[in-house]
């Protein structure tokens, strides 16, 4: 193995790596050879953890279900702008690299992978329920909604269907609803990660709108910022007159 280059040592891992070559490399005291091989336990590390979270996905394909899709919102607790809820199907043990639920990973990062879903995954649909719909049904109803708006969306039609936390008892697909599922299903996670990029992006467009509320760094969230846009500026079109403070202020007028 001594006799072998870095670069030579690299090309042999990727064509044929297996228990003999990692142990001889774990054995090879260079730092360049010790670089390449804790590289790639850090790799099978993260392949594991992305394996893990197909666990109900591959409960639901030992069950006869094939499409499975994840389902997930964003937006339920801004001040301002739409619910955006996204539903993906990816494929069978799909891996993408830093899967995670989209409150976890950097905007970079979220970026990345929205674009290998949306290029690798069989179906992709949203719904956005925008912020008249939510003063009308109220916050709950309104993210349900579009939930089964982006779930009966889907072409081709999921088989079972995972969901964030919220029951949906009215869906006639096969369903699990999972807590906390953006950080244990990829399906879910996925779709909070689709739902996160489309919301962010539509309050970034937002924010030329409506430049004097921050709408690009808060993205609707009540920050300090923002409440103190609020009171010197009053609603905008797009804030939730059923959301306090802003319900009070509009009362105030």
């Amino acid at each position: 193995m001594e006799k072998l280059s870095i670069k030579q040592i690299k090309d042999l891992m990727v064509k044929e790596c297996n228990d003999e070559l990692l142990t001889a490399i774990k054995n090879d005291a260079r730092k360049g050879v010790q670089s390449i091989y804790k590289s790639y336990q850090r790799e099978m590390k993260e392949r594991q953890r992305v394996a893990n979270l197909y666990t109900f996905e591959n409960e639901c394909r030992a069950n006869g279900y094939k499409l499975i899709a994840g389902v997930d919102e964003v937006g339920r607790g801004p001040l301002a702008g739409p619910v955006v809820v996204a539903s993906v199907i990816l494929p069978e043990n799909f891996f993408i690299e830093k899967i995670n639920d989209s409150k976890k990973l950097s905007e970079a990062t979220r970026e990345k992978i929205y674009d290998i879903i949306r290029e690798n995954a069989i179906a992709v649909n949203r719904a956005i329920i925008d912020e008249k719909t939510i003063d009308r049904v109220n916050i709950y109803q309104a993210a349900m909604n579009g939930m089964y708006e982006a779930i009966y969306g889907l072409n081709p039609k999921p088989d079972a269907v995972l969901i964030d936390a919220m029951p949906l008892e009215s869906l006639d697909i096969y369903h699990q609803s999972i807590i906390k599922g953006d950080a244990k299903s990829a399906s879910i996670a996925a779709a909070s990660i689709v739902a996160k990029v489309e919301r962010d992006r539509m309050m970034n467009e937002f924010d030329k709108i409506y430049p004097q509320y921050g709408f690009a760094k808060n993205k609707g969230y009540g920050t300090s910022e923002h409440l103190e846009a609020l009171r010197k500026y009053g609603p905008c079109e797009i804030h939730r007159k059923s959301f306090e403070p802003i319900k009070s202020m509009v009362m105030q007028k």
